[in-house]
């Protein structure tokens, strides 16, 4: 197949946000309909293959240009301990890379309602980074423009550029800096469980590639993938594969509890989303989504998503 290296972001609204002092987006959470991590470069980045699929499940993401002060407000159901430092904090970053690259003096006050789970491999802070650099740019009154706009996305992390876009599906690789965009698979119901723990992402790398290590596997092959197959569910109940799940769940067994417990109530495919601790199943078509009971986890309804919401001016 060919692969082609397009990009093109939300330009939503138009004139309409062009210096708009306050706007709005929904970050939408991201799931992994197959995850492959491929060689390991000199650099130690991993080299991916991967499927992203945004979910109505979303933050807020609101944010003022101000003249000069620079601040971040976190509400929601969140763990304070949890979120870190505000400079490490990715919708923080995203800012302040943003108005370097634009040259500009200003400053940004930014208010974040949390809905998507922390440390679930959902895309949460990868979102609302890519919500902060869509609202700047798009409420700019010269936009840095894509290329530029997607280069501080691959810097900020693998799921960072897809979430910038304006792509509701697209296959990613390298760092995940490529997209080639696709037809989504038509909205479905979905089911995400997150059970009472977290999974550091860095973690999970070094607990694959240790597994590789013993098991003599480098990984570095990619499949060839139909492209015309992509945007049906029965295709991707083939496809579905994650290859962070089998060393996450040696070490947490109750992922392949959450998992078989997804099947058997009709779902698939049924998956680890990312590094974890997140899985999801998607329900069948016409199918009625059930409350799956999952001691101790946290339950979340959505749905898949066609379509990627727009920002949109507040004053």
């Amino acid at each position: 197949m060919r692969l082609a290296r397009l990009y093109r972001l939300a330009r939503s609204n138009g004139a309409v946000l062009r210096g708009a002092r306050t706007v709005q987006v929904s970050a939408q959470a991201k799931i992994n309909l197959r995850l492959r991590v491929l060689a390991r470069e000199d650099t130690g980045f991993h080299q991916i293959e991967t499927l992203f699929l945004r979910v109505e499940l979303a933050d807020v993401v609101r944010i003022r240009r101000t003249t000069r002060e620079r601040s971040l407000d976190v509400f929601g159901d969140v763990d304070a301990d949890a979120l870190g430092p505000v400079e490490r904090n990715l919708a923080w970053r995203a800012a302040t890379a943003y108005l370097d690259a634009s040259g500009s003096r200003g400053g940004f006050a930014i208010e974040l309602e949390k809905r998507i789970p922390i440390g679930g491999g959902l895309g949460g802070g990868s979102a609302d980074a890519a919500a902060v650099l869509r609202a700047l740019d798009a409420s700019a009154q010269g936009p840095i423009g894509a290329p530029q706009l997607l280069d501080l996305a691959a810097r900020l992390g693998a799921d960072v550029p897809f979430l910038t876009s304006e792509h509701a599906y697209a296959l990613a690789w390298g760092r995940g800096e490529r997209l080639l965009p696709l037809q989504p698979p038509p909205a479905a119901d979905v089911m995400i469980v997150v059970p009472p723990f977290a999974v550091s992402t860095a973690a999970a790398y070094g607990w694959l590639d240790d597994a590789r290590s013993a098991d003599g596997d480098t990984s570095d092959g990619a499949l060839q993938l139909d492209l015309r197959a992509l945007s049906r569910w029965d295709a991707l109940q083939e496809l579905a594969l994650n290859d962070f799940e089998p060393v996450v769940a040696s070490r947490y067994p109750e992922i392949d509890g959450v998992i078989d417990q997804l099947r058997r109530g009709g779902m698939d495919p049924v998956m680890m989303s990312g590094s974890g601790s997140a899985v999801f199943g998607i329900a069948p078509p016409n199918g009625v989504l059930g409350r799956v009971p999952v001691r101790g986890s946290t339950v979340h309804v959505t749905r898949t998503v066609t379509h990627v919401e727009p920002v949109s001016p507040i004053d």
